[in-house]
């Protein structure tokens, strides 16, 4: 029957709307009264007050318009008493990630052996839709025929008819194995914390889905259909971050996402916000998930948080590592820096790949035939002969940074088309093998190292920052402002920045050298990776951060030389950044400069800008 889900006061209501045209108005009306009759409330005489917006979109509705003119059949509406209108309903609707959001056109086809950590970032920001290959379908239908034959035969196996971890000795009757795995997902669900963003829960939902496509698992093709339709309805369970020791497998995460699909708990849409999760699927055409034998431990079995959270870490990673050496060409402009120290020669007998890339970069960007720079000129004939290690040194710290993630890419680009839940399922064995894929020590480690390594980017930049602000070091004036001691300039900035970094200092301890005994000494070692992966998410966003307060202090530095022009590219950097931070005159509220400068950095557009001009560097000094 047509109808639209109506939210007022935390609830939801499903509302007919077949007959006759019905007004907006009317809906809310008769939502009104399956409020007042579920809460048990008497209703007075006296007119209530409303306005009603669609959930989707954030549109005001006209009381006078008709259903049918402005709404879809099982559309979403929020219902807002007059009363709490001052209040922020913002929350409600998840404030606003979803009014932007559209859904995707195109897809990408999984088939659990060539999933890049570019795909799955890009699945996690809605820009795609999932499709599984025909040869991924034939493998999960393969795999299932294993586990039916189990059951048809009665034979005892692990996390099919049996219990789990200590119980893994207690056979489970046939008439309880249903019961067996749906019990598995709601006890398992015991995280805390904030739920995950939409974005980190798609990927997490679609990385699950990949593994589950390599067919090792004994999961229904029935079951993943589900999955992927909740997927490109982006219909994402409530799962909170915390509560995972990283073996077996992500356990909690994995149970909550689960718990989600089987209609149970919370779930949020586009259309719909945060809602009883059988309502956002019911409301978008779906069923929820009825489990089979095994299925339950399939869906909650693997590494698949630690290894999505890394997936974003290790581009976050790759694409603020490429942006520091623009980030620092312009900081060694304006301190009158040499560009010596990046001839070639001096790398090609200390060919470590990281080191030989970044100096290439650095001599694109500054000073040369090319790119002449008028500030470069300026101090040509001075006496300085090198200059101090944050500069000097750029290739050999920030090469072995890149070198790093480079290596840890690898790992999670291997973990992200794994097979990682236990009991494994081999058809062409005929059989399940128990196993412990499920720990997660390799993303951990390399999480960990992944952290340590970008880090040393703030670490630098922090450095140099301090150079541009302190008059000693840079004879431009202090903290970058005119008519000091009046103005305060860049000098709490720089304490951010080095506050950025101390906390990082922290964060880059290793959370995969720890480990605490779980399940009766069952599982008598972990790998701590979700901490591992959370961690180093905060020192990737710490160095954005770090590196846009940098590329402020560097542009405002270009200040004070003007009328001396940089080289093209970097002249460009300055460009891009003026376009949404002004020069620094006079002091003002730098936290709006500093967001709008990492937004930048966030979204690669000191990389995009530079990118053309470093091509040409390439082509003509291969001429």
């Amino acid at each position: 029957m047509p109808g639209v889900s109506v939210c007022m006061q935390g609830e939801w209501f499903r509302v007919p709307t077949s007959g006759p045209s019905v007004s907006i108005q009317s809906l809310g009306e008769e939502a009104l009264r399956r409020y007042y009759w579920a809460k048990r409330l008497k209703r007075g005489d006296e007119q209530i007050r409303f306005s009603m917006r669609r959930c989707q979109g954030g549109e005001l509705l006209h009381p006078e318009d008709q259903v049918e003119d402005v709404l879809g059949n099982n559309d979403f509406v929020q219902l807002v008493f007059e009363s709490d209108c001052n209040a922020d309903v913002s929350s409600s609707l998840e404030k606003a990630e979803h009014y932007a959001y559209k859904e995707p056109k195109e897809y990408i086809f999984l088939d659990g052996n060539s999933l890049t950590t570019a795909d799955l970032v890009s699945l996690g920001q809605g820009l795609f839709k999932i499709k599984l290959t025909h040869e991924a379908a034939e493998r999960i239908a393969k795999g299932r025929e294993v586990i039916d034959i189990i059951i048809r035969d009665k034979k005892v196996t692990y996390g099919v008819n049996t219990g789990f971890g200590k119980f893994a000795h207690t056979f489970i009757p046939k008439e309880q194995l249903v019961q067996l795995q749906e019990n598995v997902v709601r006890s398992h669900c015991a995280g805390v914390g904030a739920p995950l963003s939409a974005t980190r829960t798609r990927m997490l939902l679609a990385l699950r889905i990949n593994v589950l496509a390599k067919g090792h698992s004994g999961i229904s093709m029935e079951t993943i259909d589900a999955m992927i339709k909740a997927f490109n309805a982006s219909c994402l369970p409530w799962v909170p971050e915390k509560g995972t020791v990283g073996a077996s497998g992500d356990l909690a995460p994995l149970a909550h996402l689960a718990l989600g699909l089987m209609g149970e708990g919370r779930m949020w849409s586009p259309q719909s916000s945060w809602a009883d999760a059988k309502t956002v699927l019911e409301g978008h055409g779906l069923n929820a998930l009825v489990l089979k034998p095994k299925e339950g431990i399939a869906l909650i079995n693997g590494t698949q948080l630690i290894t999505s959270l890394g997936a974003e870490a290790v581009e976050r990673a790759l694409s603020i590592a490429r942006q520091a050496d623009i980030i620092a060409a312009l900081s060694l402009e304006a301190l009158k820096g040499t560009t010596k120290a990046f001839h070639r020669a001096v790398h090609a007998v200390r060919p470590h790949p990281g080191q030989t890339e970044v100096a290439e970069r650095l001599r694109s960007l500054l000073d040369s035939e090319v790119f002449p720079s008028q500030i470069s000129e300026s101090h040509r004939s001075c006496s300085r002969v090198q200059d101090a290690y944050t500069l000097r040194c750029i290739p050999q710290v920030h090469g072995v940074v890149n070198d790093t993630i480079a290596f840890v890419q690898k790992v999670i680009s291997t973990e992200l088309n794994s097979a990682t839940d236990n009991p494994l399922v081999f058809a062409e064995l005929g059989e399940t093998i128990s196993g412990g894929n499920f720990h997660g020590e390799y993303p951990a480690k390399a999480l960990d190292y992944l952290a340590i390594g970008v880090h040393e980017l703030a670490s630098m930049s922090e450095r140099r920052i301090e150079r541009l602000v302190n008059p000693a070091l840079s004879g431009l004036p202090a903290f970058l402002v005119k008519e000091g001691g009046l103005n305060s300039g860049f000098m709490i900035a720089h304490c951010t920045a080095a506050a950025l970094v101390s906390e990082s200092m922290a964060l880059c301890h290793p959370s995969s050298v720890d480990s605490l005994s779980t399940s009766a000494a069952t599982e008598d070692h972990v790998s701590m990776g979700g901490w591992a992966a959370r961690k180093a998410l905060r020192v990737v966003e710490h160095v954005e951060q770090v590196l846009a307060i940098e590329l402020l202090a560097a542009c405002q530095a270009l200040e004070f030389l003007r009328p001396l022009q940089t080289t093209s590219p970097l002249e460009k950097v300055y460009e891009l950044l003026r376009s949404v931070v002004r020069a620094w005159d006079a002091d003002r509220t730098m936290s709006p400069d500093i967001e709008a400068a990492h937004t930048l950095v966030k979204h690669q557009k000191v990389w995009r800008t530079v990118q053309p001009y470093m091509n040409e560097y390439r082509k003509k000094m291969q001429t």
